[in-house]
Formats: structure tokens, sequence, C-alpha cells
């Protein structure tokens, strides 16, 4: 996997490179501004951007502006925004206009070095991978009828670890369920939802955008 990495912290650059070089991955490139980061995409067309949100020179949305350049220009690149802080707004449309091979992460709760380069892995395959805090935040974004009116508190519990990327097997160990008993949530969820079957890794995705997206 070739992966840019765009942070104005030349320090948060080289640590991320490193762990990521530490597991196998190729790191094309990095980049201390959003300008940099399109010229390094650009360049390199890498499989996956690392892109912190507030970069230079106005420290505010320069990363989330250059992010929603690069899914326009590279509908298959995987990017995670990882920044300190949730900016709802232009991160839902991000996500409504193309929700795969995306990813929001808070650096704070950024805890376990194998989940994390998990999710970067989950990204490039064309995942969705959302911290809980980010979630929350873009849920009252969204303005009308709540699509999970319908759900249940585990079906709920369990669309929430959908939308960290998490696997059947990886959500029934965390909630302590068994595998057969999250497939019936799963579906249940995508019943509800108004999913037609398609390819499961779209579904899932497509119930996390669901759960985004209200008309």
């Amino acid at each position: 996997m070739r992966v840019v990495i765009a942070d104005d912290s030349a320090l948060l650059r080289e640590g991320i490179a490193h762990l990521l070089a530490s597991a196998g991955h190729t790191v094309a490139a990095t980049a201390g501004t959003a300008d940099e980061l399109l010229a390094r995409v650009a360049e390199h067309q890498p499989d996956v951007a690392i892109v912190d949100i507030r970069m230079p020179p106005t420290h505010t949305d320069e990363g989330l502006r250059a992010a929603t350049i690069l899914r326009e220009r590279y509908p298959h690149l995987g990017i995670l925004l990882l920044s300190q802080w949730v900016h709802a707004g232009r991160a839902l449309d991000l996500f409504r206009t193309g929700g795969t091979a995306l990813g929001y992460l808070l650096k704070d709760r950024v805890t376990d070095i194998d989940d994390f380069l998990d999710a970067i892995r989950r990204i490039a395959r064309g995942g969705c991978v959302l911290d809980p805090d980010v979630i929350a935040a873009l849920l009252p974004a969204a303005p009308g009828k709540d699509p999970l009116d319908h759900l249940t508190g585990r079906e709920r519990q369990v669309l929430a670890l959908m939308a960290e990327g998490r696997s059947n097997a990886a959500i029934a160990e965390r909630l302590y369920l068994g595998r057969k008993t999250v497939e019936t949530h799963v579906n249940a969820i995508f019943t509800k939802l108004g999913l037609e079957p398609a390819a499961d890794d779209n579904r899932r995705v497509r119930a996390v955008l669901a759960w985004l997206q209200t008309p």
C-alpha cells in the first residue's frame, strides 16, 4: 500500500511514516500544506492519503477542502481525515458525495496502533471508518427525521461499530455476541434502512451513509 501523509506537524508526519514503514507499507511522500498534498498525490498516485484537517496558512479547514478536491479528482483514492477537531458541515458533505474509502479519526482517540493501521487498510479496500465521537457530531448536522428511528438499541450499537469499519467477527467480540446474532442484526439494519441486496461491503458503507444522510 502506498500512502501520502499531510500534516503541518513534522513530528507527527514522521511518526506516522515510521509506523507505516514498520508495517511494510510505502510512504510515497509527505506534505506540510494542502497545496503540497495536492501536488504529492498528483505525482505519486497513492492508495491512501492521510490528511490533517487544520493546515497552513489559516489552520482552519484547508486539509478538509483539499480532501474534497482529491475526492473529485481521484474517486478511488482512500482518504483518512485525521484531526483533533470535528468539522461537521464540510465533512458531512464529503461523506455524502462519496462515502466509500473514507475515514475520519480523532488524533487524541487513536490509542491502539494496530487498530489505526487496520483502519488505514480498510479504507484502502474501500471501507468507511468513523470515530464514534465524529458520528455523534455528524448526526445532529443532518436535519430532518432520524433514519435510525426504527432500529433497536442493539442494532444502533452494531451500526456504530460498522461505522468504525468493524467486521461482523470484531463486532461479535466487542459486544460479546455470537457471529450469527451479529449477522441477524446486520441484516435487520439493512432491511429497516431499505437497502437492497448488494455486495456486503457496499451495503455496510451505504448503511453508515444512511445514518449520516437525512433528506
